[in-house]
């Protein structure tokens, strides 16, 4: 097969870890416990579908095309939101819908480099953005973290070349968990305003921030829009994961360029999901809330539980949001790991081979755990599980 855009890069992750599955039976006594992936397995609360399917009958534009960079009435109340939780100013102009973050960043990445350009992203690095800038013929430069997870802004300035086009963040971080520091976030921001390049922070795990306060003040920076690019999800906070609402807020200017990504992939957002994530902002915030304090609860019992672990050599590198990223005691590396751990264990987790380059030999021994769908006596259950198992 000649070689082509998708043959660049890997196979999806979580679904090639899906397939780990085939053949495998679990005993009623030890069901699976599924901690691959960062998404809710539960639907929307009942009055948001309730909603969603009265907006469905009654409304004829549930079903036609809408503007390319989304409503004006869900651009308009997230500009406020972010406006408010942020303590800045931003306005509609400067914010897209997209369908899920995913395409926000593809469509960010496509607006600002050209084939053989570069993108910094600190590893761990979440796979997506890395199989895009393969697809789009943009060159990673990976920012090692060490052990506590926290890219080094001096590091990544060794890195900047005249190709350099962006550096991505991912805070609270997906695979490693850690919430990175306002003063770290800014720092980033100095260094990309410098040296001319982009900041894209992507906050897709925003709302399970465990600091109550603004996670940076980079939306306070005059001309702000000229350097940082803020992308966010609605599918963590309302549980819209099938709808595919994600944003961006960035300039105008750039906004322009992104319009004909957009345009072109999928000309508009869905109009569900969009009235969901709208009807979510006006009616749901004391649900979030409480969504935030049982993330923050089974956070919690991760650390709590971690002596079990560590009395069997395993550390734990990185916690927050969705996310435990782990170091582990065995002498096998971690896609071996993961795979074993399906029959001998029935857990389904991720390696920390999927998040790294092939020659960093860190991931080989790191593991990710998404617990958010596990309470806390399924996290009770998921750590003596591992705790039992020996190599």
């Amino acid at each position: 097969m000649a070689q082509t855009r998708t043959s660049t890069t890997f196979p999806p992750p979580v679904m090639e870890a899906r397939r780990w599955l085939e053949g495998v039976e679990f005993p009623a006594d030890r069901p699976l416990i599924n901690v691959s992936q960062a998404a809710p397995v539960d639907p929307p609360p009942l009055a948001l579908r309730q909603a969603m399917a009265e907006f469905t009958v009654e409304q004829d534009n549930a079903h036609l095309y809408g503007p390319v960079l989304g409503n004006d009435d869900l651009r308009f109340k997230l500009a406020a939101q972010i406006s408010e939780h942020y303590a800045a100013t931003v306005s509609a102009e400067q914010i897209a819908i997209t369908s899920g973050c995913n395409q926000a960043f593809a469509a960010v990445i496509s607006a600002i480099t050209d084939q053989g350009d570069e993108v910094i992203l600190p590893t761990p690095w979440y796979f997506n953005h890395k199989m895009w800038l393969d697809m789009a013929g943009v060159k990673t430069i990976d920012l090692p973290t060490g052990e506590d997870l926290l890219p080094d802004p001096d590091k990544a300035r060794a890195l900047i070349t005249d190709n350099t086009r962006a550096i991505s963040l991912v805070t609270p971080n997906n695979p490693g968990g850690v919430e990175y520091p306002s003063d770290l976030v800014r720092r980033f921001y100095d260094l990309a305003r410098e040296t001319g390049i982009r900041l894209l922070v992507d906050e897709t795990y925003r709302d399970f921030d465990s600091r109550t306060a603004a996670p940076h003040d980079l939306f306070q920076q005059p001309g702000w829009e000229d350097t940082f690019v803020h992308l966010y999800s609605f599918s963590k906070a309302y549980r819209l994961t099938g709808h595919r609402v994600g944003a961006i807020a960035t300039g105008a200017l750039l906004l322009a360029e992104i319009e004909k990504f957009l345009d072109t992939v999928a000309i508009c957002p869905g109009q569900i999901g969009q009235f969901a994530a709208h009807w979510g902002m006006q009616n749901l915030s004391q649900w979030v809330a409480g969504e935030r304090d049982e993330i923050l609860d089974r956070r919690a019992a991760i650390a709590e539980g971690m002596p079990l672990l560590e009395a069997k050599g395993w550390r734990l590198l990185g916690l927050g949001a969705y996310f435990a990223y782990l170091e582990h005691p065995f002498d096998i590396p971690s896609d071996e790991l993961a795979r074993q751990l399906v029959p001998e264990a029935g857990i389904l987790l991720l390696p920390g081979t999927m998040f790294m380059p092939a020659r960093d030999t860190a991931g080989k021994q790191q593991v990710r755990i998404a617990f958010a769908n596990l309470d806390r006596a399924g996290i009770t259950q998921l750590f003596d599980r591992l705790q039992a198992m020996s190599f």
